[in-house]
């Protein structure tokens, strides 16, 4: 059973989520509820918010890892934040349960008006070896991993004898041809690409790029002639992409592939390399709640971002981002429904700020959410892009410089602009970093070996080959 912890007792405005939309809708609305006299309180596991869209160049060394995420204590200073998830909301009586990182014991928050925006998590599939072999591209850890792990074993295995151990350590395959994997995959491709280029007992060719895609075409945001120029840009960097192609097993880093729908055997090779960026799910924080949900696990919500009921809108409790179903009036969106990006997820959380100052003190009035889908961009590796703009294409450096220039705008907070706009210059200066951290995951390895006694160091290293 939840105890109770003290909190402040003003009234409350709860924030689910720190993301893109519960950054920024506890950054609009803190010292205006103060001035109120109420709090603003934001509960996330993570003391930050990722600027997803930057996760392919930190995987590429483009990007410092900390300079694509947010602080939450920086920035928000008026407001109450708490280390830890969600695990119940009881809207009916106004409290959630709360269950702090540190494993303390869970706690009821009673609140006043509750801002549900937890975003989206990965979705898998139960295939066999994935959860163990794979890795996604969600998180600055994911990221920070992938970049680690590709230069070891890059320069691992310019060190082995030619052979299958050897071409398993320089095989990467990422499965999803969506906007999020591609640029994944030819930023790393990129970025390999340097890291051979200095490195004299390696050449270009020995590495392999596979790109796994269940469907007909991948990144579905851009017009048809678009993704057939990115499929021959990456034929042309010798990167292999796999359509009407499915994961059947990675077992063991045994990558086994089926044809698709008809899911006949495929190809089958090994990898020490597994991305996994097929698709996002809203957070199940929402199915424990007495919220209404869709059948993809969102909150139904109002084109105001109320959280709508079988009978209107839900009093007091509002939705914006990946977690949400928001109407899309434009008649633009997937189902009806706005597209999870941080487009949409940064405008709505604007205009739930000022909803629910307008439906709490009367500040203004609550409006529909409309917004008309700018397009997309994306970054191809350095100098080369793809972007559909207002049905308007680019190719090559023009979209490359439209997608670094959208994103150095979209990213929040003006200190936070300014890192990555110096990494951007130090990198065109010098070239990307490619220095891999070698025991960033095992941190304590050289103070245990230190600690060891050199005689049970000799026979604990017998009989085995020098790392």
């Amino acid at each position: 059973m939840a105890t109770t912890q003290h909190f402040s007792d003003r009234p409350r405005v709860l924030v689910v989520g720190g993301g893109y939309a519960g950054l920024y809708v506890a950054h609009r609305l803190q010292k205006k509820i103060r001035d109120h006299g109420g709090i603003v309180t934001l509960v996330d596991p993570v003391p930050y918010m990722t600027y997803q869209p930057f996760l392919p160049e930190v995987a590429a060394g483009s990007i410092e890892p900390r300079h694509a995420i947010v602080s939450h204590r920086r920035h928000l200073r008026k407001t109450e934040l708490i280390s830890g998830r969600v695990t119940q909301v009881d809207h009916a009586g106004r409290t959630a349960t709360i269950e702090p990182v540190d494993g303390g014991a869970a706690f009821d928050l009673a609140y006043t008006e509750i801002v549900m925006t937890a975003g989206s998590i990965t979705r898998t599939f139960p295939i066999d070896g994935l959860k163990d072999e794979g890795i996604g591209m969600k998180s600055i850890e994911e990221a920070v991993a992938v970049r680690d792990g590709m230069l070891e074993r890059i320069e691992t295995a310019s060190a082995m004898e030619k052979g299958p151990e050897r071409d398993r350590a320089l095989t990467f395959v990422l499965v999803g041809g969506g906007y999020a994997g591609i640029e994944t995959i030819t930023e790393l491709e990129d970025a390999a690409r340097d890291a051979v280029a200095a490195n004299p007992r390696l050449t270009r060719s020995e590495l392999r790029f596979v790109v796994v895609e269940a469907m007909g075409r991948i990144m579905p945001e851009l017009t048809e002639d678009q993704a057939k120029w990115v499929e021959k840009h990456l034929a042309d960097r010798d990167i292999e992409l796999l359509l009407n192609t499915s994961l059947d097993s990675a077992a063991g880093g045994r990558v086994k592939l089926i044809n698709m729908p008809d899911k006949t055997p495929a190809d089958e090779f090994e990898t020490d390399t597994l991305i996994w960026t097929a698709g996002v799910q809203a957070n199940p924080v929402n199915r424990s709640t007495d919220f209404p949900i869709d059948d993809r696990g969102r909150l139904r919500a109002t084109a105001e971002l109320q959280i709508a009921g079988d009978d209107g809108p839900v009093g007091h409790a509002w939705t914006a981002g990946d977690v949400a179903a928001v109407p899309d009036l434009t008649g633009g969106g997937v189902g009806g429904f706005c597209v999870p990006n941080a487009q949409h997820a940064v405008r709505q959380a604007k205009l739930l700020a000022a909803n629910v100052l307008a439906a709490a003190f009367g500040e203004g009035e609550v409006k529909e959410y409309r917004h008309n889908n700018l397009g997309a961009v994306a970054g191809l590796g350095q100098y080369k892009g793809v972007a559909n703009i207002m049905g308007f294409g680019l190719k090559g450096l023009p979209a490359w410089l439209a997608h670094r220039g959208y994103h150095g705008l979209a990213m929040p907070m003006y200190e936070r602009k300014a890192r990555v706009l110096a990494d951007w210059t130090m990198g065109f200066l010098f070239g990307r970093d490619l220095v891999p951290l070698t025991y960033l995951q095992e941190p304590t390895r050289q103070f245990r070996e230190a600690a060891t006694p050199p005689a049970k160091r000799a026979t604990a290293g017998a009989g085995k080959a020098p790392s």
